[in-house]
C-alpha cells in the first residue's frame, strides 16, 4: 500500500467491496436453504430424529476439519486464489445431497457440505480483513449483513420453491443462483498478499503459535459466548413464547422475527458505528444492549414484551462477531486466516454443541433460565472487550474509540 493510500480511503463502494459482499450472500443463500430441505432429506432417508441429529453432526465435523486447514493455507498464500476455487467448489453441494441414496453417503455430503461452506466462510472473512486494511475503513458488519440477508433469502424462497415445484427443482436452482454470484464475484476478489503480519509495507513471518496465544484462546471463548445467544434466540424463541406464554403461530414467529430484523438492520448499520466510535465501544455497547434484551426476554410477563426483548438482543447480537472476527484477523504475530480459523473454529463449535446443552437445561428449569442465564458468559466478553481494539488497527477512524469504560 502506498503512502497516498495510507492517506486517504478509497471510496465507499469499490469492485472489491462488491465481491465480498457477493460471496457472503452465496454462502447464506446455500445455509439458509439447507433448514426447508432438512424435511425432505430425513423423509427420502427414512431417518428417526436421533439420525437427523446425527446427520447434522456430520455437517458440523466436516465445517470443523476445514477450518484449520483453511487458515493453515491463508497465512501462507493468502484467500485470492482459494477464494476463486472455493465460490464455485461450494455450488454443487445441493445436488450432491439430493444423489445420496443412503445414510452413510449423506452423512458425506453433509460433512462435504460443511467443509466447503465454512472453508469459503473462513477464506471470505480473511479476504474482507484485507480489504478492511486496503479500504481504511469498516465493512465486516455490513458483510455479515449480507450473510444474514442472503441466509433470509434462502430459507424464505428454498420452502416455497420445494413446495411448487418439488425438490430437485430446489437443488438445481439453488445451484444456478450460487453459480451466478460466484461467476460475480469472481473477477472482483481482493488480492491480498500471503503474509501472517506487516509491518512498515513488508511480510514477516508468524512470531508466536496460535495455541500458545492467550489472548486468542480469550477472543476464541468471546466468540464462543457471542454465538451461543445467537443461536438459542434463533432456535429456541418461537418454542419460548409457545410453551411461557401460550402464544399462537403467528405470534411466536414473530420472535424470529424481531431477532433476525434487529441482528440484519444493525449489521448494515455496524460498519458505520465502528468507525465512528471505535471497535472497543461498539463490543461493549453491543454486549450491554444483548443481556439487556435477553433479560427483558426471559423475565418478560407476557409474549409481547419478550418480543421486544428478542428484538434488543438482536441489535445488540449483530455487531460482536463481525468486530471479533476483524479483530481476529488483525491480531499481531498471527495470519489472517490463522486468527480467524481460530475464533471461528471456537464459535461455531459452540453452535454445534450448545443446542443439546440448551435443550437439557430448558427440559429441567424452562427456557426463561437460559436466557437469563446466557447472560453471565457475556460478562466475559464485556471485560475481554479491549482486544477487540486490533479490529481498529491499520486505519479506520475511531475519534471516540476508548471513552467508554476507559
Amino acid at each position: 500500500m502506498s503512502s497516498t493510500d495510507l492517506g486517504r480511503r478509497l471510496p465507499l463502494f469499490t469492485r472489491e467491496r462488491g465481491a465480498i459482499a457477493l460471496m457472503f450472500l452465496q454462502n447464506g443463500y446455500l445455509i439458509g436453504n439447507w433448514a426447508p430441505k432438512v424435511p425432505e432429506f430425513a423423509a427420502r432417508l427414512e431417518l428417526q430424529e436421533s439420525v437427523i441429529g446425527l446427520m447434522v453432526l456430520f455437517f458440523g465435523l466436516g465445517s470443523m476439519a476445514a477450518m484449520p486447514l483453511v487458515g493453515w493455507w491463508v497465512s501462507r498464500h493468502g484467500s485470492h486464489g482459494l477464494l476463486r476455487v472455493m465460490v464455485f467448489a461450494v455450488t454443487p453441494v445441493f445436488i450432491l445431497i439430493n444423489l445420496a441414496p443412503n445414510v452413510v453417503t449423506g452423512a458425506m455430503a453433509l460433512a462435504l457440505m460443511g467443509a466447503t461452506v465454512a472453508g469459503t466462510d473462513v477464506a471470505m472473512n480473511a479476504n474482507a480483513v484485507e480489504v478492511e486494511r486496503h479500504e481504511r475503513r469498516a465493512i465486516m458488519s455490513s458483510c455479515h449483513g449480507f450473510w444474514s440477508l442472503g441466509g433470509l433469502i434462502g430459507s424464505a424462497s428454498g420452502g416455497l420453491i420445494i413446495d411448487l415445484a418439488g425438490n430437485w427443482a430446489q437443488a438445481e436452482f439453488v445451484t444456478i443462483v450460487a453459480l451466478i454470484l460466484g461467476v460475480l464475484a469472481w473477477p472482483r476478489i481482493f488480492s491480498d498478499r500471503p503474509h501472517p503480519d506487516e509491518a512498515n509495507g513488508a511480510a514477516k513471518p508468524a512470531t508466536v503459535p496460535p495455541f500458545r496465544n492467550l489472548a486468542l484462546w480469550l477472543m476464541g471463548l468471546m466468540c464462543l459466548f457471542s454465538m451461543v445467544p445467537e443461536g438459542a434466540s434463533l432456535d429456541w424463541s418461537a418454542l419460548y413464547l409457545r410453551n411461557e406464554f401460550g402464544a399462537d403461530a403467528a405470534l411466536s414467529g414473530l420472535a424470529f422475527a424481531s431477532f433476525s430484523a434487529g441482528m440484519a438492520a444493525m449489521r448494515f448499520l455496524g460498519d458505520v458505528i465502528r468507525d465512528r466510535f471505535g471497535a472497543v465501544n461498539t463490543v461493549r455497547v453491543s454486549v450491554i444492549f444483548t443481556i439487556a434484551g435477553l433479560m427483558i426476554a426471559g423475565n418478560a410477563p407476557g409474549a409481547e414484551w419478550a418480543v421486544a426483548g428478542f428484538a434488543i438482543a438482536g441489535l445488540g447480537i449483530a455487531n460482536m462477531v463481525p468486530v471479533l472476527f476483524s479483530a481476529a484477523g488483525n491480531m499481531p504475530g498471527l495470519g489472517k486466516g490463522v486468527g480467524i480459523s481460530f475464533v471461528t473454529f471456537f464459535g461455531y463449535s459452540g453452535l454445534l454443541f450448545a443446542p443439546s446443552l440448551i435443550g437439557f437445561v430448558a427440559e429441567r428449569f424452562g427456557l426463561a433460565i437460559v436466557y437469563v442465564g446466557i447472560c453471565v458468559p457475556l460478562l466475559l466478553v464485556l471485560a475481554g472487550s479491549r482486544l477487540a481494539r486490533y479490529a481498529d488497527r491499520d486505519g479506520c477512524s475511531h475519534p471516540f474509540a476508548g471513552d467508554i469504560g476507559g
